[in-house]
């Protein structure tokens, strides 16, 4: 058991340090911090949050330079519930990003009655 929690820790730290909602306002208000959407176009067109960009999951690994131009800033990542922003981190992080990870993802967000814009 120790052994899993060890490696699940691990694994974490790889894909990027978790933060909450309210942590994200203060990184994108101060301008630290470039927002990546990791959901698909469609999802991202329905409803997201101001100021994201961006690059499906899937499509990542062919268009992580578009981020090149923003490395100093830290790349916050998002997706629907968390599950992709993981390995998209992982990709980043390999790349020499410094990447965070919404908590919840979208989902969460919304729970939390945060904001949230429709592309047009």
């Amino acid at each position: 058991m120790a052994l899993m929690y060890a490696y699940l820790l691990n694994e974490r730290k790889k894909s990027g340090k978790v933060i909450g909602q309210h942590e994200l306002v203060s990184l994108i208000n101060s301008g630290e911090a470039l927002l990546v959407d990791v959901r698909a176009a469609n999802d991202f067109s329905q409803g997201h949050i101001q100021g994201a960009i961006n690059i499906p999951h899937t499509k990542m690994s062919n268009r992580f330079v578009e981020l090149e131009k923003e490395k100093s800033k830290l790349v916050v990542l998002t997706d629907q519930y968390g599950q992709h922003a993981a390995s998209v981190g992982k990709l980043l992080m390999s790349k020499g990003f410094e990447v965070r990870r919404l908590n919840g993802g979208m989902i969460e967000w919304k729970e939390q009655n945060m904001p949230v814009v429709r592309k047009k």
